[in-house]
């Protein structure tokens, strides 16, 4: 199976490179992904893959092999791109100006769409049924994942486990890499607006400052994170905007912060919650001030099933010899995958894309963003290959 699986991944390879230099020129922002869902619905169509829309742009197709019910297995892509404008000259740029597939959900989405092509093709050599989730809104709260999951994506049928690839912009072309437990980080969004009372910058006896009382918020948040978690609970809080004031010699009303919080615990992550917000009232209040912090509550961290993520691994090194297959380091980075992982068994591993001697180096959320397309030929045969033969 593994053989037939990499001679038609080789054999398709060029017909899919053509389809991510489609998707690529072609970007949607998250949760605008319409003319990407009908590109997918089409290939979907020509495959006789039978397929329902779901969470407005979301494409779920299914493809049974022998004894359809015996196991049921999910692969999952991301279809939306970003805000960036890309600066790559190359054939296939974005033709979208400002909006750029600089993540790899372009990546993603082809490898998915030829591990249905192989999957299809070699339909009654594998068991069970592989449900194919292509989904929207990866990069925006409040996830297309989690409008999949309302949308029933993970019912009719439910499946027992899902998988999913990334782009690793640090792993060389033709690695792949794995990991059990703990993966990627909750992100958490922190709005603060912090009021005082302004004034003239030489009369600071008449007035209330906010941007020294934001100026002790700030330090006192970092000091509540790194005295309040076990150091071996990787945890970031980083204040990454202030805003307050426009000139020299006026002290302005109110202060705005903006910052993230990530965290690999999700009881620690909502015990910091609870901190943070005591915290700020009453620094705040003690320097009588005021203040307002609205806490979006985004992604919750990915946790990789063990037993599921342990066979995709021993398979992933049966398909690409065990010195290709690595353990993927852990990032603070955050994924809405990780909605899935709270509901079933799950698995999210890494595709190498970098090739040092071609100087394709750059890292992903940049506007030169690019891989080597050799990773389509292994992510397609690895996606279909995992699909027809992880154990559940």
């Amino acid at each position: 199976m593994q053989e037939k699986i990499k001679a038609l991944a080789k054999k398709y390879f060029a017909e899919y490179v053509a389809v991510r230099h489609h998707l690529h020129a072609n970007p949607e922002l998250s949760y605008q992904e319409f003319e990407t869902s009908k590109f997918v619905q089409g290939k979907l169509t020509e495959l006789g893959i039978p397929f329902e829309v779901k969470a407005t742009t979301g494409v779920v197709g299914l493809i049974k092999g022998k004894n359809p019910g015996s196991r049921i297995i999910a692969l999952r892509a991301d279809m939306d791109a970003l805000p960036i404008k890309e600066e790559n000259d190359i054939p296939y740029k974005s033709k979208n100006e400002g909006v750029m597939h600089a993540c790899g959900h372009d990546v993603h989405t082809t490898c998915l769409l030829g591990a249905a092509k192989i999957l299809t093709e070699l339909k009654d050599e594998w068991e069970g049924t592989v449900k194919l989730i292509f989904q929207p809104g990866e990069e925006k709260n409040p996830g297309g994942a989690s409008l999949m999951i309302k949308d029933g994506v993970l019912e009719n049928p439910a499946p027992q486990a899902i998988l999913a690839l990334h782009v690793n912009t640090i792993l060389e072309v033709g690695q792949l890499s794995f990991r059990s437990g703990k993966v990627m980080a909750s992100a958490d969004e922190l709005y603060f607006t912090v009021k005082g009372k302004g004034g003239h910058a030489a009369s600071p006896h008449l007035f209330i400052d906010p941007i020294l009382i934001a100026s002790h918020l700030i330090i006192a948040l970092q000091q509540l994170i790194s005295r309040n978690n076990n150091p071996f609970n990787p945890s970031v809080l980083s204040i990454t905007s202030f805003n307050g004031g426009n000139t020299t010699n006026v002290v302005p009303n109110e202060v705005k912060l903006m910052g993230t919080f990530r965290a690999m615990d999700e009881t620690w992550r909502f015990k910091a919650h609870e901190l943070m917000r005591n915290l700020t009232t009453d620094l705040v209040h003690s320097m009588g001030g005021e203040v307002d912090l609205h806490i979006d509550v985004g992604y919750p961290c990915v946790m990789n099933n063990e037993t599921v993520t342990m066979n995709a691994t021993k398979n992933a090194a049966l398909y690409m010899g065990e010195e290709n297959v690595s353990e993927t380091e852990l990032r603070m980075g955050a994924e809405d995958f990780g909605y899935y992982a709270q509901q079933i068994p799950a698995c999210f591993y890494r595709l190498g894309t970098m090739n040092k001697a071609k100087g394709i180096t750059a890292g992903v959320h940049t506007p030169v963003f690019n891989i080597d397309e050799n990773a389509i030929e292994i992510g397609m045969g690895m996606m279909a290959w995992l699909g027809s033969s992880v154990k559940v």
